[in-house]
């Protein structure tokens, strides 16, 4: 079994950053690609941004582009979200994700096309 560990959420003001980190550990495995989701009360989970391992490749939703970055260490299976000018709006439950194979387009985008997932780490900005 793989077991996804965030850390690094908290609360935040308008306009601050944080950085969140996911590793993955247990039985030998290969991630394809990781990144971040994240969701409120009463709404679906929501695609942040991930990376591909192979050649490094980053998306990101629309939401978020030039604000988050999406990098990690594929050897350690570490992945990061640093998020900068967090805004009220950003405030929500914030998921890892990982995929043991590869996969494009919009697939990528869709939640249920990850196969593990952390506990989640709460992200809070205030206004």
């Amino acid at each position: 079994q793989v077991q996804l560990a965030e850390s690094g959420g908290g609360l935040v003001q308008a306009g601050g950053s944080l950085r969140l980190s996911c590793t993955a550990s247990g039985r030998a495995f290969t991630t394809y690609i990781m990144g971040w989701f994240r969701q409120v009360p009463g709404k679906e989970r929501e695609f942040v941004g991930v990376i591909r391992w192979s050649g490094g490749s980053t998306y990101y939703a629309d939401s978020v582009k030039g604000r988050f970055t999406v990098s990690g260490d594929n050897a350690k299976n570490t992945v990061y979200l640093q998020m900068n000018s967090l805004k009220p709006e950003d405030t929500a439950l914030y998921y890892c994700a990982a995929v043991s194979r590869p996969m494009y387009g919009s697939r990528l985008y869709r939640s249920y096309e990850y196969d593990y997932w952390g506990q989640g780490t709460q992200v809070t900005v205030s206004s």
